[in-house]
């Protein structure tokens, strides 16, 4: 059954991820459709301080019997008496194109920025082969093997801060159906810079939701991100988000 999600509401935030996590938005389909989802969250709260928050979040991904499309655009700023705390922004492109039963060719486009972690952009380009580990409805498991070149600029705090560079991309994605009511998506991604492997930033996505009726449940996510070498040492080679919410899906 294709599945379209929406984020009603999020209750905790504690830091930021770096990575699109793109398997928890490909959407299964036997035929030829679109799918997408949209949403705006604009917040003004003033009490002891002046707190601003804008969110944006939206996917479309077509898919047919050959070829899939997953277009993600996500930004985030969060400001409290004009200094930011969240400052963030992706865009992301991905192709993938049917080979076999288990093996599809995969490419990808991103761009982003991070005030936060002092990256004025970030753009990658990447292609590679995805694979198809297990056939079981209930328990699927994926792993992909992709090459990427990387352009950094630092943000005006870290001047004159360019990279340049060829990394690895090595992701590992399951998806657990141990119930009818629970769901389990996880995404771990090992990105090494091919030339200095000591160079390199692994991410994890993890997911457990709790179906409270037909199209209503419970989300609790947690993103991990390190960093070994981060644009300054002001930025913590350590970074996690933790999300609890409510998902309706239609």
């Amino acid at each position: 059954m294709n599945k379209l999600f929406i984020f009603i509401c999020l209750l905790a935030h504690f830091a930021q991820a770096q990575v699109v996590n793109v398997e928890t938005l490909r959407k299964p389909s036997d035929s030829t459709k679109w799918t997408g989802s949209v949403s705006l969250d604009i917040s003004l709260i003033k009490n002891t301080n002046d707190i601003f928050r804008i969110a944006n979040k939206a996917h479309v991904q077509y898919k047919d019997n050959l070829n899939l499309w997953l277009f993600v655009n996500d930004l985030n700023l969060q400001k409290i008496e004009g200094n930011s705390l969240v400052n963030r922004g992706t865009q992301h492109l991905r192709y993938n194109r049917r080979l076999t039963e288990r093996i599809k060719w995969e490419a990808f486009l991103q761009a982003q920025y991070d005030a936060i972690s002092q990256i004025d952009l970030r753009a990658l380009a990447g292609v590679g082969p995805r694979f198809k580990l297990s056939n079981s409805d209930n328990y699927r498991f994926y792993l992909g093997t992709l090459v990427m070149y990387e352009y950094e600029k630092a943000s005006e705090v870290v001047q004159n801060r360019i990279q340049k560079d060829f990394r690895a991309s090595t992701y590992l994605s399951f998806s657990l159906y141990p119930t009818e009511t629970i769901s389990i998506i996880s995404t771990s991604y090992y990105q090494p810079q091919i030339d200095k492997f000591k160079d390199f930033r692994f991410s994890s996505n993890t997911s457990l939701l709790f179906q409270i009726f037909e199209n209503l449940a419970f989300k609790t996510t947690f993103n991990y991100f390190f960093d070994a070498f981060p644009v300054s040492n002001a930025i913590p080679k350590t970074q996690y988000e933790l999300t609890n919410g409510l998902l309706y899906s239609f």
